[in-house]
């Protein structure tokens, strides 16, 4: 019995000391140097807390019913590999996520880095998308800045987007409705004012749009390789353009 006791005891003692010694060379003053490391998931953290960058795998990625800084997440959005950036208030503020796999058809992947209006949604976005289909494949590339309405928040928009995505289903035309409600209130939508990539008619340039949406001018190089200089009303027609047509 003696013998037991004074094993289980040291067993005891040296389980201790070797987490311990875990702790404080973890915990200790100072960088701990690694040469290299896996890991799937890293949350960036201030001393209080607050989570301020998140790099992850596409498993680990916020999602459902996940709660960062006492905030609930998109809980529809895909899950990718990537990072989600965090302002000092807790709230997220842009992201960069990635994905691409074979399918069926051909291929699918994209790009894409975000940044976000205060406690909204995206005003700026660095985006490419990479589409094979047989034969045939679609990339396109773009830098959009967009409008957002002045009230929106991220809780809202959560509530919001649920509720257009029932009705949308169930009643197009309550959906309609409820849509233009909440883009007149402020709360909702997203306007783009300047593109600058390639369009899905393949046309490559500077393209600008009015505070609705609507397309004003745009400077581009076409399919065939000609230059162009546009301009349009409010209804979408050209009223001006460099060179003219012959």
């Amino acid at each position: 019995m003696n013998k037991e006791l004074i094993f289980l005891r040291s067993f005891a003692l040296f389980t201790v000391l070797g987490i311990s010694t875990c702790f404080i060379s973890f915990t200790g003053i100072g960088n701990t140097k690694f040469t290299e490391i896996d890991v799937e998931r890293i949350n960036i953290i201030e001393p209080d807390g607050t989570t301020k960058m998140i790099i992850t795998n596409m498993d680990r990625f916020p999602q459902g019913e996940t709660i960062i800084n006492n905030r609930k997440v998109n809980p529809d959005r895909k899950k990718r590999s990537g990072m989600l950036f965090f302002n000092d208030d807790g709230i997220e503020c842009g992201g960069f996520i990635y994905d691409g796999k074979k399918n069926d058809q051909g291929h699918s992947s994209g790009l894409s880095l975000t940044y976000d209006q205060y406690d909204g949604d995206q005003v700026m976005q660095l985006l490419t998308t990479d589409y094979g289909k047989g034969e045939k494949r679609m990339v396109s590339s773009s830098l959009v800045f967009n409008d957002r309405p002045k009230k929106e928040t991220q809780d809202s928009l959560l509530i919001i987007s649920q509720e257009l995505k029932s009705l949308y289903k169930s009643d197009p035309e309550k959906y309609k409705t409820k849509l233009r409600e909440y883009e007149e209130a402020e709360v909702w939508g997203s306007t783009p004012r300047i593109m600058l990539g390639k369009t899905r008619s393949l046309n490559n340039g500077l393209f600008l749009f009015d505070d609705n949406g609507n397309p004003k001018a745009m400077f581009y190089v076409d399919k065939n390789n000609n230059a162009k200089l546009d301009f349009y009303d409010d209804s979408g027609n050209v009223i001006a353009s460099f060179p003219k047509d012959n």
